[in-house]
């Protein structure tokens, strides 16, 4: 990490994900996080798999190349490379965000099991709409809209994964949801990416307790209305 960009970019990520961890939005050692350090080839700035994302320093950041192996630094990429750098090739992000929030985590495993005879569904997508911090998302001009966060089921071959959402990765509101896992969102550089990662953390977050609340006003109706 020779020259100023690249010092620079290390300490601005490494600063997102001590913010992102206090949120806790990726406990343990959850999470992955990624910066485009180089397009042509693309070379990814990350942190290194399985350490606590809250307290790595810029030094202890990695360079992977677009096979998924480290160039620079120590430490073992992340699996969910693959991922990153199938969003980076789709939609020209600048940083990838990933985080494993309870809203999420709980909410992609709903969207899911909405499928017909109890049956899980491979893939759905959780909506979004009418509500004003929607507008954080690039490409939003009006809270009087909605937005449809595609849902996939987990895989450990996140190779095959990856192809399985490239084709929706284009259109979709700058994130997209694995069931049980979490959000994965993006932006054209990391200022961006985690203006979105926090806009769609909100959602999330309102949508959960919006089925919730939705709940207990239906409950006192329903026993009512037991003989």
């Amino acid at each position: 990490m020779a020259n100023a960009n690249t010092t620079a970019l290390a300490s601005a990520l490494s600063k997102a994900m001590a913010n992102i961890h206090q949120r806790g939005w990726c406990d343990g050692t959850g999470g992955n996080f990624s910066c485009v350090l180089e397009r042509d080839p693309v070379v990814l700035l990350m942190a290194p798999s399985g350490v606590d994302k809250g307290s790595v320093a810029p030094r202890d950041l990695i360079q992977v190349s677009e096979t998924g192996s480290v160039v620079a630094g120590k430490g073992k990429a992340s699996a969910e490379t693959a991922l990153h750098l199938e969003i980076v090739n789709s939609c020209g992000a600048g940083a990838v965000l990933h985080t494993h929030s309870q809203a999420g985590t709980l909410l992609s495993q709903w969207a899911l099991q909405q499928g017909s005879a109890g049956q899980p569904l491979e893939r759905g997508h959780l909506e979004l709409r009418d509500l004003e911090m929607m507008k954080g998302l690039e490409g939003v001009k009006t809270h009087a809209c909605s937005v449809q966060i595609p849902v996939y089921a987990n895989d450990q071959d996140l190779d095959s994964l990856s192809l399985r959402v490239r084709p929706v990765l284009a259109d979709a509101p700058h994130g997209v949801l694995i069931a049980g896992h979490g959000l994965y969102a993006w932006g054209r550089n990391l200022g961006t990416a985690v203006r979105h990662l926090e806009i769609l953390e909100f959602l999330l977050e309102q949508r959960w307790r919006q089925l919730l609340l939705e709940a207990l006003v239906q409950r006192p109706q329903t026993a009512s209305a037991t003989p």
